[in-house]
């Protein structure tokens, strides 16, 4: 096939984008290149792309692909709050409106990265792709609305198929540090410290990127019966654990380091635990990573790479990292890129 995939010069799509075309795929990415920039370690290799913002996609530009990947979106939960308007505007009508164009130009099927965090407080039972959705932030409230828009497209020429990834984590040469395992394990690594502000209790679905990636390859391939306008849990049961637990496993990786629990930030609403049988049944699917592993994969890379405060709390965090491109003018106020560098 030949696959768009957008958000390729992110933190997923950096992952993505190899293991897409190992699988016998040509890939084309489309990004805007906000976090183009955000490399820890040697640059990846990128494919052939679309240097545009995803809200001034044509459907020109969506001809003669058989499936698009959409990645592209305001990621994180502190973002979307800072300006919830343009997290609706990006990740909302611009997806919804990607969706469209890619039917009109005869794209077969439409691969959505959906999230988990669209269950919000679902207590700790196990929550299938059938459970109450109840978003609690403007970023997963966007991811709502964005399937349930695009679940009305389907017919027998159009596939969508909305895949929910617990919260990611692992290497990616673009990193990401607001990701809880990632920024925990960074904590540790430049501080000796592991810091949990809450009281440690809610849970978590984990996956890591590489994961996620092959769970997207898996919905490439599979028949069409089995995945359209389905939703798909991407994780594995054994990556459910509470943010404590996640911490314990960051300080039994880096050596020397302590954990510290303040509960200073009182209680977090969002708390669930995941079931991914469906996956597992309909396409195959077999989460390998582990956290404990990811951890240390994560503290192999940050120690090689020497990697910096500076660039742990700013070019790798988003909303810090997107304020430095505005008040530097290469943004304007609506996210949109102005000039090319700071």
């Amino acid at each position: 096939m030949k696959v768009l995939i957008t958000g390729h010069l992110g933190y997923l799509g950096t992952v993505m984008v190899p293991l897409v075309a190992a699988a016998g795929h040509e890939v084309v990415g489309l990004d805007s290149g906000l976090f183009a920039d955000c490399i820890l370690g040697p640059a990846p290799t990128d494919p052939p792309s679309i240097d545009t913002d995803l809200r001034d996609v044509t459907v020109d530009q969506l001809r003669g692909f058989d499936a698009v990947i959409h990645l592209a979106a305001l990621s994180n939960d502190p973002l979307g709050a800072l300006d919830p308007q343009i997290t609706y505007d990006i990740n909302h009508h611009a997806s919804v409106r990607l969706a469209r164009l890619a039917k009109e130009a005869g794209v077969a099927r439409f691969l959505y990265a959906s999230t988990c965090s669209v269950y919000g407080s679902a207590g700790d039972g196990l929550v299938t792709e059938d459970a109450p959705l109840r978003p609690l932030t403007p970023y997963a409230e966007s991811k709502v609305r964005v399937e349930d828009d695009v679940a009305a497209m389907a017919d027998s020429s159009f596939t969508p198929v909305f895949l929910r990834n617990a919260t990611a984590f692992g290497f990616s040469p673009r990193l990401r540090a607001d990701i809880v395992l990632n920024n925990l394990v960074g904590h540790a690594v430049l501080t000796g410290s592991v810091k949990v502000l809450s009281d440690g209790t809610p849970w978590r679905p984990l996956v890591h990127a590489q994961d996620i990636a092959q769970a997207f390859v898996l919905a490439l391939d599979a028949p069409i019966e089995t995945i359209n306008c389905v939703a798909f849990n991407v994780g594995t049961e054994d990556n459910n654990l509470t943010v404590a637990e996640i911490a314990g496993a960051v300080v039994d990786v880096v050596p020397g380091s302590q954990l510290l629990i303040t509960g200073e930030s009182g209680a977090d609403p969002r708390s669930y635990r995941v079931d991914f049988s469906r996956i597992r049944a309909a396409l195959g699917y077999d989460a390998q990573w582990s956290v404990p592993r990811g951890a240390q994969e994560l503290y192999d890379h940050y120690t090689a790479a020497a990697l910096s405060a500076d660039d742990f709390f700013t070019l790798f965090t988003r909303l810090p990292h997107l304020q430095k491109l505005r008040d530097a003018g290469v943004l304007d106020q609506s996210m949109r890129r102005t000039r090319t560098h700071v």
